[in-house]
Parts: structure tokens; sequence; C-alpha cells
């Protein structure tokens, strides 16, 4: 359909889709959600299609909106193929969006998967094509975003970008180093380095491009990103999107960090409801002034508290020794001064 098509049809029908949708207000009614053949992303895209909103739902096989495909019209729902590691065919879902609709208020970059395995027994190749996907996927879509928001939009309308990461962007674990590696943000090699899950890397992930990226933004574009950090959903990524590698004979003992969490994770059941989640990211989306972390979940929650309060007392317990390398003519009192500009 054409541009302008589409838009004399929204026009008509406005009353059944959003009749509470402003164009010049907060409250959001296009959407680009990636990953959402299943799991956190289907349950989204469900949702805003319940709440007759309008979305461009992106997913590597596009069979697998068939059904919602046939339930909702074109102008409402627009399945796009997208493989988010070729930046392509993210230049390409932009510029449907842009023939379809004209307007887009709120990006979900969800799509993802899990590597499970020590890192000393998982091949680079493995782990670079993990980080093309959930690091610069999402950096490049974006990239696209702000082009997007800023130029397309009208004036000032902006939009948001909510970028879903994982408690595990925050609190990592053995054998998911890289997982963690790309949502981390900045990272540290650790804890249980003997594992891939908990070790994270020194490298600028998503948390970490996030809040950078919002910090950016001038004022009047109003965009803003947002760090969506869910704890355990009842979704199939265990299993339909996890890839679990065969760990070296060394780490095959029951006393290793990566064994005891294999069984830890077997008997542990997840507690989030990925219907209510979606309901939750919706609420995000329409905040004036969204928060740039919020956790999803008891256990995101206490596990990022807990991370939280640990720092802290860490930096307190070794505070002499930190500032001990300041250089002899700082002023400690006058430090933060220095970074007022970064509006921490």
């Amino acid at each position: 359909m054409a541009l302008s098509d589409s838009r004399v049809w929204l026009s008509e029908h406005h009353s059944l889709l959003t009749p509470h949708c402003d164009p010049a207000g907060l409250t959001w009614c296009e959407h680009i959600v990636t990953g959402s053949s299943q799991g956190l992303g289907r349950a989204l895209l469900e949702e805003i299609l319940a709440n007759n909103e309008r979305v461009v739902a992106t997913l590597r096989n596009p069979a697998a909106l068939a059904e919602l495909g046939s339930k909702y019209p074109p102008e409402q729902l627009l399945v796009v193929p997208l493989d988010v590691s070729i930046p392509s065919q993210i230049h390409e879902a932009f510029e449907r969006t842009k023939s379809h609709f004209g307007r887009l208020d709120v990006v979900v970059n969800n799509a993802g998967y899990g590597i499970m395995s020590e890192i000393e027994s998982t091949p680079d190749e493995d782990a670079r094509k993990a980080l093309e996907v959930m690091f610069w996927g999402p950096v490049n879509i974006t990239k696209e975003a702000i082009k997007f928001m800023r130029d397309v939009n009208p004036p000032g309308h902006g939009g948001r970008v909510l970028n879903v990461s994982s408690v595990g962007g925050y609190s990592a674990n053995q054998t998911l180093a890289f997982y963690h590696a790309a949502k981390f943000g900045m990272s540290l090699i650790k804890k249980y380095c003997l594992s891939l899950t908990e070790c994270e890397f020194p490298i600028i992930a998503l948390e970490g491009f996030t809040e950078s990226f919002t910090k950016e933004m001038l004022p009047e574009w109003n965009i803003k990103g947002v760090i969506i950090e869910p704890g355990g959903f009842r979704t199939a990524w265990p299993t339909d999107s996890m890839i679990r590698l065969p760990s070296l004979p060394q780490y095959k003992v029951p006393h290793s960090p990566s064994s005891i969490m294999q069984r830890a994770r077997e008997a542990h059941k997840f507690i989030g409801d990925p219907s209510r989640a979606a309901k939750a990211m919706m609420q995000v989306a329409s905040m004036e002034d969204p928060p740039l972390r919020i956790q999803f979940g008891t256990d995101s929650v206490l596990l990022v508290r807990n991370k939280a309060l640990k720092t802290i007392k860490d930096g307190e317990r070794f505070e002499e020794l930190s500032v001990s390398t300041d250089a002899d003519d700082v002023d400690q009192s006058k430090v933060m001064e220095m970074f007022a500009f970064a509006n921490t």
C-alpha cells in the first residue's frame, strides 16, 4: 500500500485504531519490534495489536507470523523479514516503515539468543556472531531510529528506543559470558572466569551504548532510550533460543562453577509472565520521562539491587586506596564539578 493510501485508511479508521493516539503527545502508536517470532517479542507484538496500535514486526522467518498476518490488516501489521546482523536489511526495514506508516514512535530491540558454554570452550566465531546479533544489531537499529525520529517524524515528536537487555546485562553469571558481554556495557573479567556465563569482557556493549546514546540526544529531539532488564521469563528462550556448546574436559567436574550453575539452572523455575512484561513495556514506552534502566521481575530487581549495594560497599571499603592515586594538587571535594556535563 502506498503511503498516501495508508494515511487515508488510518484517517478513516482512527476511531478503531488507538482512539487515544495523539501525534503531538506521548501516546505512541507506531512501533518496530525485532525478534517478534516468540518469547517477549511475540508477547509484545500481540499486546500492541490487542491495543489497536500499529506495528512493524521483524523476524528472520516471516512465516512464523502467518496466523497474525491473516488476523490483522496490513494497515495495522507489517511483517518484514530481518536478520539484525545485516545492516542493509535494517535500513530496508526502516525504509519500508517510512513508506507504509510515515511515522515511528517506539523501537524495541529484542532479537537475541544465548550461548551456554565456558569462555575457553567457545569458538571465536560463535562468540563474534552473538555480538553481531545482540550488540551491533541494536546499534545499527538505534542509529536508524534516531534519524527517523528526528528527521521523518514531526519536529519535536521524537520517540522511544527500548533496548531489551537482561538482568545479565547488569549482573553476570558463569557459562553465559558472551551473552552477558553483548548486554553488559563495560565488563570485567572476574568472579567465575572459569566459565562463560558470568565473566564479562572489556567491550562497550548494549547497556553502555544505550546510556551514551541517550545522553547524546538534544532535548528538543525528544528521543529517549530505555534499558529493559528482564529476569527469567516463561518463554522458550532456555530451549529454542539457546545454543549449548560442549565443555572442555577440565570443566566436567562436579565442583566447577559451570557445573554448579547448570545444576542450579535445571532446578530453577522462571517466574516472569511474558504478557505482563509486554504490558509493562507499553507503559514504559508511553512515559514522558522514562527511567534509563528498569528491571522486570522480582529476581531482576533483587539481583540488580544486591550487586549495586555490593559495588557501593566495595567502593567504600577500598576508597582510601582508590583516592591515593590522585595527584597531589587535586582538591577531592571539587572533583565531581568536572563531571557536571555528564548528568549522572
